[in-house]
């Protein structure tokens, strides 16, 4: 694609138009080995603020231009509804009235759209998840596909993160643990809802890449630049100030920095993030790729 007709797509998507310094250098390879691997359900993952729905949104429109018809789901459009999250609270422990970590996901609607996706056919509605108003989308204003995609683009926090050993979970790491979960109930039925995705959600992927971050330290910066723009959309309805979006990122840290460490490893592409979010080329863990 030329710089033309990349920045060109860039302006019909409404995303920044800097990106097309990075369309030789990452998401043409990045394209051209997607076309290659082909597969029906492609995984992005990356922390917050970490560019996952950017780039779905790019290797859609270029996937469709050649043909293919590709849908997007995000693991935020799986998050249980309010009154469920609640219950959770209430059943098991107050802080899973938060939604994030796992068990605050069902991972049953997530199932059956993935199962749809690899064996399915006739049409189905995705889920979408509102997070002005912390609640799901009434089914209403779920889109509509007719026939399963050729690919489905599924993207996430914690895509593919394996669960933690035991004894990694016995230490708090932050201040919410150590106030508010000082037994580690709280952490310890998370990782084993971890472990379920990995059997029940993740095991879907025929691909996984991954967004890599410098560091934990840039995802307050990063989600706070998109609570911002938030800000700016909504007027300030349920955006939060720093000391909210503080704690609320607490609830993330234990898992965004276990995958930090595991997930490049893991994945078939690891693309490294600066502090500016900008991405270098990409790394291929796979025998698809050219090692680099």
């Amino acid at each position: 694609m030329t710089d033309d007709s990349f920045q060109s797509m860039l302006n019909r998507l409404g995303l920044p138009t800097q990106l097309a310094d990075f369309n030789d250098s990452v998401y043409e390879p990045l394209l051209q080995w997607v076309l290659k691997r082909s597969p029906g359900i492609l995984g992005i993952q990356g922390t917050q603020g970490s560019g996952k729905s950017t780039l779905a949104q790019l290797l859609q429109a270029r996937l469709q231009s050649k043909g293919l018809s590709v849908a997007i789901l995000s693991l935020d459009d799986l998050y249980l509804d309010k009154q469920s999250r609640q219950q959770l609270a209430q059943q098991v422990h107050p802080l899973f009235s938060t939604r994030g970590v796992p068990g605050t996901h069902d991972t049953e609607l997530g199932c059956a759209v993935l199962d749809w996706v690899k064996n399915g056919h006739g049409p189905i509605s995705l889920p979408r998840f509102d997070k002005s108003q912390d609640d799901r989308s009434p089914t209403s204003q779920w889109p509509q596909l007719p026939e399963p995609p050729d690919m489905l683009i599924f993207e996430g926090w914690c895509l593919g993160v394996p669960a933690q050993a035991q004894a990694q979970l016995s230490s708090p790491i932050n201040r919410l643990e150590t106030e508010e979960d000082p037994d580690g109930l709280w952490r310890s039925y998370a990782n084993q809802c971890l472990e379920a995705y990995q059997r029940r959600l993740f095991n879907h992927l025929d691909a996984l890449i991954v967004l890599q971050a410098p560091s934990f330290d840039q995802v307050f910066h990063w989600r706070r630049k998109q609570e911002e723009a938030l800000r700016q959309s909504r007027q300030g309805a349920g955006v939060m100030n720093d000391a909210e979006l503080e704690r609320f990122i607490q609830h993330y840290e234990r898992l965004t920095r276990h995958a930090l460490v595991e997930l490049p490893q893991l994945a078939d592409v690891v693309i490294p993030l600066n502090a500016h979010q900008e991405p270098g080329a990409p790394i291929w863990r796979s025998s698809e790729g050219q090692k680099q």
